[in-house]
């Protein structure tokens, strides 16, 4: 795929996928025809990249994550240990929100009751 195409079809403006190839995170991206050509190993990497920032990576959290990543060798415990953690924060985030859904129920039930009281 060129980079125009990938830029289309993952809604990736094309300075961004740049950026990403001066990271080094993509292969030696092959010019054909004076055209930049991703293959299938680049684009595993670019979904990973769209994935880590889904479930709420920063960018220097991706960057580092793809590099233990792209080395392959023994870096299984840092990365499951980073998951973890982001795991853990997104756990806390929930519960946070599910706090402030009972306290919001609450004030509509005392509403509610007020005006059942009141009729």
């Amino acid at each position: 795929m060129t980079r125009e195409e990938v830029s289309r079809q993952y809604h990736i403006p094309v300075e961004i996928l740049r950026e990403y190839e001066s990271w080094g995170w993509c292969s030696i991206i092959k010019k054909v025809m004076d055209t930049h050509q991703y293959d299938d190993w680049d684009l595993k990497n670019l979904s990973m990249i769209m994935t880590l920032y889904d479930i709420g990576f920063c960018v220097d959290e991706v960057e580092h994550y793809m590099r233990l990543l792209l080395e392959k060798e023994n870096t299984e415990i840092e990365r499951i240990q980073i998951l973890n953690k982001k795991r853990s924060a997104v756990l806390d985030e929930i519960h946070s929100c599910e706090k402030r859904l009972d306290r919001l129920d609450y004030l509509r039930y005392e509403i509610c009751k007020d005006t059942n009281t009141k009729n």
